[in-house]
């Protein structure tokens, strides 16, 4: 590893997603907003492997060049790639500044893990998808939420009123970031708590389920629901019924609010090697660890009328969204996070694929399709 070109003094909440500062605080989230800690098996990682045969590969970088794999990744604000099939870990690479060793944050990959609770719960009959959003958070009442069905939260077709705008300073999106201690105070206004943010969001004018709009406080809103349904909080949940029956080698971490809510929308950290091992769990039917009726709801998707007419469209041309999971269209389940995060499950070729990544954009939808391309390359090598 090669060091930094700038002091940890440098780094803040007002630049920690920036480069070059991500590239160290990615990997340092605890450092910056209070975090649960989610223990594992504590093992003992093998030595990181190298890409090997995959080095050889060519793709299409953003200058439509034909380049080889190792070059893309350098070039795109790559961090890691883990390359698993058939549940060996068989190719690996690592940026410079990387430590394969320490948890890197997923963002909204997060989501999808927060899915994977939902279903184990739905799955025993802790929480029902027909059931309201106020059932289980009564302060949801007279929010977007109040009237809405758990499976609409599920699916991303809720009708709220907020913009998801990452790059904002001053509205919808900073103050939700203060609530989750992401950004700094301002004195000039107060900070909710995430909870509290998440109860006040206005409804949005058009019918729950009939549009499907990415809003990240959904998912956030979905942990609200899953430890009153529990009785247990995100991260014991989690550690429970996931993270330590799978063997994951490494401790997750959850960042939290000054109320102890979790931020299940992004602030999930945790290494390639276990997020790849998640994502075996997904492509293997859950083993014995997720429900095979949840896995089988995920591959075979959702909604694809509301998704064809929905914000994401373009992403995944004939995919579904479904659990907070993107199903592809092509054969694939995939989760995604902002600044380049990507676990990508193939089952005809039993691959999974992560990347993780400091993209100076938090969304950068022509690299996006790159690293999509990248990611079937990979799978059909």
């Amino acid at each position: 590893m090669t060091s930094h070109t700038f002091a940890r003094a440098d780094i803040n909440l007002s630049n920690w997603r920036a480069r070059p500062y991500s590239t160290w605080s990615f990997q340092s989230v605890s450092e910056f907003v209070p975090s649960a800690v989610i223990r594992s098996a504590r093992k003992q990682e093998r030595p990181a492997l190298d890409l090997g045969h995959f080095a050889n590969l060519k793709v299409s970088n953003l200058a439509e060049e034909t380049v080889g794999l190792e070059d893309f990744l350098q070039e795109s604000e790559s961090d890691a790639l883990v390359i698993m099939r058939d549940g060996e870990i068989i190719a690996e690479w690592q940026a410079d500044h990387f430590d394969p060793d320490r948890p890197h944050i997923i963002f909204s990959i997060s989501k999808s893990v927060t899915g994977l609770l939902a279903g184990i719960l739905i799955d025993r009959g802790s929480l029902s998808p027909d059931e309201l959003v106020s059932t289980y958070v009564p302060d949801a009442l007279g929010s977007a939420y109040g009237d809405l069905k758990i499976r609409d939260l599920l699916t991303m077709t809720v009708a709220v009123d907020f913009s998801e705008a990452y790059l904002d300073k001053s509205g919808d999106y900073d103050r939700y970031r203060r609530a989750m201690l992401w950004n700094p105070e301002r004195p000039d206004e107060p900070t909710p708590t995430l909870r509290e943010l998440l109860c006040s969001l206005p409804r949005a004018a058009h019918e729950h389920g009939t549009h499907h709009a990415y809003r990240s406080p959904n998912a956030d809103m979905a942990a609200l629901v899953i430890e009153a349904a529990s009785g247990q909080r995100y991260a014991e949940l989690l550690e429970a019924a996931i993270w330590k029956p799978m063997g994951a080698y490494s401790d997750a971490f959850l960042t939290i609010d000054r109320a102890g809510n979790a931020r299940s929308s992004g602030g999930l950290s945790m290494t390639a090697r276990d997020l790849a091992r998640l994502g075996e769990l997904v492509r293997t039917g859950g083993n014995g660890i997720l429900p095979r009726r949840l896995v089988d709801e995920l591959w075979q998707g959702g909604n694809r009328d509301v998704w064809a007419s929905g914000e994401q469209r373009l992403l995944y041309p004939g995919g579904s969204y479904r659990y907070f999971w993107y199903e592809t269209g092509t054969g694939a389940l995939t989760g995604m996070g902002i600044h380049g995060q990507q676990v990508w499950i193939d089952r005809a070729s039993k691959t999974v694929i992560v990347r993780l990544a400091s993209e100076a954009l938090p969304v950068d939808d022509r690299l996006d399709q790159k690293v999509i391309a990248v990611m079937k390359a990979v799978s059909a090598a």
